[in-house]
C-alpha cells in the first residue's frame, strides 16, 4: 500500500501587541510601533514560506489598581491601517487582522476588509472577536450595553451581515466598459439586512477582492467560541500548546464540523506558540529559562498573583512563597485582561496545590504556569517535535509568537524553516497567490448558510494583480534620506517606547 501523504505544517507569526509576551526592555528589541518593525517581521516570514502575518487588536489600555498597566506594549498602531502598508512590500504573505465585532458595525468593517483585500491581491484575513466587558466598551460610550450571553449572537449576525454586503457585488458588476460608458451594472452593490442587532439598507461600495470572503479566523475557547468556529471559520486560534489538551480541543472541534455541512479539512486549528533555537538542545533550555525570566519580571510576577488574589500584594516577595489569605472574588486590580476574570477562587487553588509540590516561589509559579516556551532544542529537535505535533493531530500549524521584535523569528525561518522543507512538510516556495491558496481552502464550496457563490471569486475585472517588482530582501528597507527624515519627524522618544 501507498504511505500516506504526510499533513502540511502551516505556520503564522503574530507582533504581539498585548500582554507580556514580548521583551520590549532587551537591548536586542527595537522599536515597537515603527513601520521598518512590521516590515522586517513580514518580509522574514515571507522568506519562511508562512502563510500570514497577524497583528491582533486592544481596544483599551489595561489597568492595574487603577494606572495604565505599563508592562504592557502601548501605543500600537491600528491593524488594517498597518496591513495595508505590508500589503505593498510583501506579495504572497497573508495578511490577518483582529477586528471587533461587538463595537464596530457592519458595513464600515465589510468595506475595510474588502479594501484590503483588494490592495493586497487576495490575502485578506478577519480575526473575529467580542468583548465581554463595560470597561473596554466605555471607549466607545457603550459601558455594558451588551449581555455577556449575547455576544456570539451579535458576532454571528455581524458576520452574516458582513457576507450578504461582500456578494452584493456579482462577478460581472464591474464592467468598465468603454464602448458602452457603463462602468458598473445597475444594481451593483445594493443590499438590506433586518435583524436582531441590525437593520441596515442601501448600496456597498467596495466590490470584494480576488477571495471574495476574507478567511474568516475566531479565537474564542468557550463553548460557544467553539461552536461559532465549527459554523463559520476557516482557522481557529488556540491557546492549547500542551500535547494532550491541544489533541483533546483539537477532536472536539473537528467533531463539530459534520453538522455543518463540512469537512474536517474545512477549518484549521493553530495554537499559539513560541520556539527557543541554539546549537544544542542544552543551550536552547538555558536561553529559554532566560527568556522565561524576561518575561516574568518580579513586578509581573505579583501583578499576576494581584489579578487573581484580587488584592494587593506588592509587600510581597516574587522570590518568596505564595500568600496564604484568599482571594477577594468581587475586586479587579488588573482590568481589561480576559484571563483571570472568572473562577479566580479555583485558580489560586490550583496555583497554591502546584508551588506547594514543586517548592515554588511566586515568580517561579508564574513562570510555569505561563512563560514557559513551547519548543526548545536544537534546529532539529524543534523541527521534530512541530512535525510530531501536527501528524499527531494536536493542531494543524502554529501561529509563532517572537519574545523580541522584530527579529524574534529570524533563526527560526534561518534554521528551523529548512528542516520542515527537507521532511516535505511545509512548502519549498508558494504556489498559489491568495491566502486561501496557502492554507488549501480555494477549492472548498462555501456553506449555504453563508450565502454567495460556492467559489471564492476570481472574475479577472475583480483581481489586483500582486506587486512583483520587489526590492532584493538584502537592501535596505527604505532610502537612507527617508529614513532620516522620518527619525527627524518623530517626538522626542526612545526609540524603544514605553507605554504611557
Amino acid at each position: 500500500m501507498p504511505a500516506t501523504a504526510k499533513k502540511q505544517v502551516h505556520l503564522a507569526a503574530q507582533l504581539p501587541g498585548i500582554h507580556n509576551v514580548t521583551v520590549w526592555s532587551d537591548p536586542r528589541s527595537e522599536s515597537q510601533i515603527a513601520i521598518d518593525s512590521f516590515i522586517r517581521l513580514a518580509q522574514t516570514i515571507e522568506r519562511g514560506k508562512f502563510d500570514f502575518f497577524f497583528l491582533a487588536e486592544g481596544l483599551r489600555l489595561r489597568e492595574h489598581k487603577g494606572q495604565v498597566y505599563d508592562l504592557d506594549i502601548a501605543g500600537r498602531p491600528e491593524n488594517l491601517t498597518v496591513l495595508s502598508a505590508l500589503a505593498a512590500v510583501t506579495t504572497h504573505l497573508g495578511l490577518a487582522a483582529t477586528v471587533n465585532a461587538t463595537f464596530n458595525e457592519p458595513y464600515e468593517v465589510a468595506r475595510r476588509f474588502a479594501t484590503l483585500d483588494r490592495l493586497s491581491g487576495g490575502r485578506a484575513a478577519w480575526n473575529v472577536v467580542t468583548s465581554y466587558d463595560a470597561f473596554t466598551g466605555e471607549n466607545f460610550r457603550r459601558g455594558g450595553f451588551l449581555p455577556e450571553a449575547d455576544r456570539y449572537t451579535r458576532a454571528a449576525e455581524f458576520l452574516t451581515t458582513a457576507r450578504e454586503l461582500w456578494d452584493s457585488w456579482s462577478g460581472g458588476d464591474l464592467k468598465a466598459d468603454a464602448a458602452t460608458g457603463e462602468f458598473t451594472a445597475p444594481g451593483a452593490g445594493r443590499f438590506a439586512h433586518r435583524g436582531q442587532h441590525f437593520d441596515i439598507s442601501g448600496r456597498f461600495t467596495t466590490p470584494p477582492g480576488p477571495q471574495g470572503h476574507p478567511v474568516i479566523i475566531q479565537s474564542g475557547e468557550s463553548d460557544a467560541g467553539r461552536e461559532f468556529a465549527a459554523s463559520d471559520a476557516e482557522v481557529i486560534f488556540s491557546k492549547h500548546n500542551r500535547i494532550d489538551a491541544a489533541r483533546d480541543f483539537y477532536r472536539d472541534v473537528k467533531r463539530r464540523l459534520a453538522k455543518y455541512g463540512r469537512s474536517p479539512d474545512d477549518l484549521l486549528i493553530l495554537p499559539t506558540a513560541n520556539a527557543v533555537v541554539a546549537d544544542t538542545d542544552e543551550e536552547a533550555a538555558a536561553y529559554a529559562e532566560e527568556i522565561s525570566r524576561e518575561l516574568v519580571s518580579p513586578q509581573t510576577a505579583i501583578a499576576h498573583l494581584e489579578a487573581v488574589w484580587g488584592r494587593d500584594l506588592s509587600a510581597y516577595d516574587p522570590d518568596g512563597p505564595l500568600p496564604d489569605i484568599e482571594p477577594e472574588d468581587d475586586a479587579h486590580f488588573l482590568k481589561g485582561h480576559s484571563v483571570f476574570r472568572k473562577g479566580r477562587a479555583e485558580t489560586a487553588r490550583q496555583w497554591r496545590k502546584l508551588a506547594e509540590e514543586r517548592n515554588f516561589s511566586i515568580r517561579e509559579l508564574v513562570i510555569e504556569v505561563g512563560g514557559r516556551q513551547t519548543f526548545v532544542g536544537s534546529p532539529q529537535t524543534v523541527a521534530d517535535a512541530i512535525d510530531d505535533y501536527v501528524q499527531t493531530e494536536g493542531a494543524d500549524g502554529f501561529v509563532l509568537v517572537p519574545h523580541l521584535t522584530p527579529g524574534g523569528l529570524d533563526d527560526f525561518v534561518d534554521r528551523v524553516v529548512p528542516i520542515l522543507q527537507e521532511k516535505g512538510v511545509h512548502r519549498d516556495d508558494y504556489t498559489g497567490t491568495t491566502l486561501r491558496d496557502h492554507l488549501g481552502l480555494s477549492a472548498a464550496p462555501r456553506p449555504a448558510g453563508w450565502g454567495g457563490p460556492g467559489q471564492p471569486l476570481r472574475d479577472e475585472r475583480l483581481r489586483a494583480e500582486p506587486v512583483r517588482d520587489r526590492p532584493a530582501r538584502d537592501q535596505p528597507l527604505r532610502d537612507q534620506s527617508v529614513r532620516d527624515q522620518s527619525v527627524r519627524d518623530q517626538p522626542l522618544r526612545d526609540q524603544k517606547e514605553t507605554s504611557a
